[in-house]
């Protein structure tokens, strides 16, 4: 007979599944509790190295009266050879000494743990190893002496500091110890850049929440980006060399917009208020910076005319001579030359420049409000040669009218004598408009058989640019200065523009004369003639490129709340601060007892819960081993209970039908038998 035998599977899995179970639930209690034995041990320990005090002997916070004391036991000791100290020891003890004996070094070390010269302690052990004390060169620190009154600076104290912050604009502050070299150093430099600040406030701050801790190179170059970039919110202009300057700069640059170049000697970047100007004359000019060598002086010369740094030259359209401003420049200057130069000879008519023009149909005229006729003289056309040259002829015809001179009897009488009069009084304005970018304003005025040739993009290898006069006639009624109350009203207002306009385009020759008699005739008729006024909707010029590649990205990410460098900078300044912060070990101990107790509380209480259910499982075995012998034929007899709900279950449904009267029968209802004459 065979027997058959049972292999038994040893319960090694089990045990192992358990204690990956364990570990996996203790785990983050353990990384709690090793993080705090770490900080304990190893952190705390060099955050709170052996103070100077400990190598005298001394109490923490003693007087300089104490220190001294304590310093000429030593020193009697080494002398009389009780005690033959090592040169580390010396050089501690001395540094110790020279440290704590400085009223401003001491009151620093004391309050704040600064120890700004402490390199000074390894320097010398490196330079001094293996030698005797009698090498060693004292005093080892430098005593620095500095004076704040020698400079104009403002000081800020308790009593005054909210006051401060009640301005519209940045406040700068540099945070000051008298005893401390590096400030000492950095301050005199303040003169050239006014108060370098390492804490700041941006404009509008009123409180701490917004202050901006600088934690960059203590230089002017540095803490001047610094404050125009993160504080101030201003773009950073590049420099060029003399390779990337034509590839990166002046082919890459917008055409309608001034090129200006800024020559420096030193190699510093820009000042805040040339910033402020690049942002605020970013439609109109781009910016770059160059480095003024000697070596390349002769190229500079021939190609834009600088004769030394500093300087700063304006780049206007081809064939234009550059303009140069030698020396330094401040900031009312700076502007009152932006202003001057901003435009080309030839201005642009573009969204941002048709009011200041003249050429809008909106009633604004250079002449003021009180002008009602005034003239624009739009050159349009694509960017080809015939456009450049047509530019060039009316850049000629515009420097012929623009004599400062007084008209004479002698003048009155010349044909160009009403377009002379027109332009000295701001009635009459020179442009040129671009008809690819502008094609709905260029096909409104240009309306003829061969506007595909001036307007829209290039259709054939003909290019034309033509030449129309506007006249603007105001009407005195109409509100020029009201605007659009919302976009909505803005999006369906319909109505005419406030001036009337009447446009002639010019079929002539390209010759100065001939145009220079067409524009004056066109204005004597204009001014001397009662014609009829027209009005109508004038297409809305299309807005240009984005300005610049910096100056949407300066406005967006260089806010010092929000600048992901930053944020970067604040997060790991924060953890460098608690680093030396004794509370933080018994918080991660407190916090690994905690999570460690609540594990094992939900642990515990999952485990008393399955030995529950599986004794009751085991008390109600014998129950039911016990009822299944006694009633043994019962279970094989039919149970009238369960046969009724079995047919109740196989009983079809019909839930969706609903319920009707007719469906049950009344109590006391019976089969009514038919007559014969209803059935016949």
């Amino acid at each position: 007979m065979a027997t058959s035998s049972v292999s038994r599977v040893p319960a090694k899995p089990a045990a192992t599944s358990s204690l990956l179970s364990t570990l996996k639930a203790y785990f983050i209690p353990f990384i709690l509790f090793s993080t705090s034995l770490f900080y304990q041990l190893i952190v705390i320990p060099r955050a709170f190295p052996r103070s100077h005090y400990d190598v005298l002997g001394i109490r923490p916070h003693s007087s300089i009266e104490e220190v001294n004391q304590a310093y000429e036991k030593l020193s009697s000791k080494w002398n009389s050879g009780v005690e033959v100290p090592s040169t580390i020891d010396f050089i501690k003890a001395r540094y110790a000494f020279e440290l704590l004996t400085n009223k401003f070094w001491k009151r620093d070390y004391d309050l704040f743990s600064i120890d700004e010269q402490f390199h000074v302690i390894e320097k010398a052990k490196e330079q001094y190893v293996g030698g005797s004390i009698s090498e060693i060169t004292l005093p080892l620190l430098e005593t620095i002496s500095f004076d704040p009154e020698d400079h104009a600076v403002d000081v800020i104290n308790f009593e005054n500091f909210l006051s401060k912050l009640e301005t519209d604009k940045a406040l700068l502050i540099q945070i000051f110890s008298p005893g401390s070299a590096r400030c000492a150093q950095f301050s005199n430099k303040w003169k050239r850049i006014g108060i370098p600040a390492l804490v700041a406030f941006p404009p509008g701050c009123r409180g701490l929440r917004c202050m901006s801790r600088y934690d960059g190179e203590l230089s002017v170059d540095s803490v001047t980006d610094w404050v125009a970039m993160s504080i101030l919110s201003l773009p950073r202009i590049r420099y060029y060399s003399k390779e990337s300057m034509a590839q990166d700069f002046l082919l890459k640059s917008k055409p309608h917009k001034v090129k200006v170049i800024f020559f420096s000697q030193t190699g510093e970047r820009a000042t805040p208020f040339i910033r402020q100007a690049a942002k605020n004359y970013s439609a109109y000019a781009t910016f770059a910076f160059v480095l003024w060598q000697e070596g390349e002086s002769s190229l500079w010369w021939n190609m834009l005319g600088v004769e030394s740094g500093p300087a700063i030259v304006f780049l206007k359209e081809t064939g234009v001579k550059p303009v140069v401003h030698h020396g330094y420049v401040n900031s009312s200057l700076f502007v009152d030359i932006m202003e001057k130069n901003k435009y080309h000879v030839l201005p642009q008519l573009r969204s941002v420049t048709s009011k200041e023009l003249g050429c809008d149909p909106r009633g604004f005229s250079r002449a003021g409000k009180d002008t009602k006729i005034w003239y624009c003289v739009v050159l349009v056309g694509r960017y080809s040669k015939e456009l450049n040259e047509m530019r060039e002829t009316m850049r000629r015809i515009q420097e012929t009218l623009s004599n400062d001179r007084d008209l004479t009897a002698v003048d009155q009488d010349l044909p160009s004598a009403p377009a002379l009069l027109a332009l000295k009084q701001k009635r009459l304005t020179f442009t040129w408009l671009d008809g690819e970018a502008q094609k709905s304003y260029c096909f409104f005025y240009i309306n003829s058989e061969n506007s595909y040739e001036t307007c829209g993009p290039m259709r054939d290898i003909i290019d034309t640019a033509q030449l129309f006069i506007v006249r603007y006639d105001r009407n005195d009624t109409e509100d020029v200065g009201k605007q659009p109350t919302s976009k909505f009203s803005e999006l369906y207002n319909v109505e005419t523009d406030p001036a009337a306009q009447l446009v002639a385009k010019y079929n002539g020759s390209n010759k100065i004369e001939q145009i220079v008699q067409w524009i004056s005739e066109i204005i004597k008729d204009g001014d001397s003639k009662n014609l009829p006024s027209f009005k109508t909707r004038t297409p809305e010029l299309v807005p240009e490129d984005a300005d610049s590649s910096w100056s949407s990205w300066s406005e967006g990410t260089v806010s010092p709340s929000r600048g992901l460098i930053h944020r970067v900078k604040s997060v790991l300044n924060k953890v460098h601060d608690y680093s030396g912060d004794p509370r933080v070990g018994p918080f991660l101990l407190l916090a690994a007892l905690i999570s460690f107790g609540s594990v094992w509380f939900k642990r515990s209480q999952v485990a008393q819960s399955s030995e529950a259910d599986h004794s009751s499982q085991k008390s109600n075995e014998p129950e039911r081993s016990n009822q299944q012998t006694r009633e043994p034929d019962q279970s094989n007899q039919p149970n009238a209970k369960d046969a009724t709900m079995r047919k109740r279950r196989t009983r079809p449904r019909n839930d969706l039908v609903p319920p009707s009267m007719t469906d049950v029968d009344p109590k006391d209802a019976y089969q009514a038998e038919f007559s014969d004459s209803d059935t016949g």
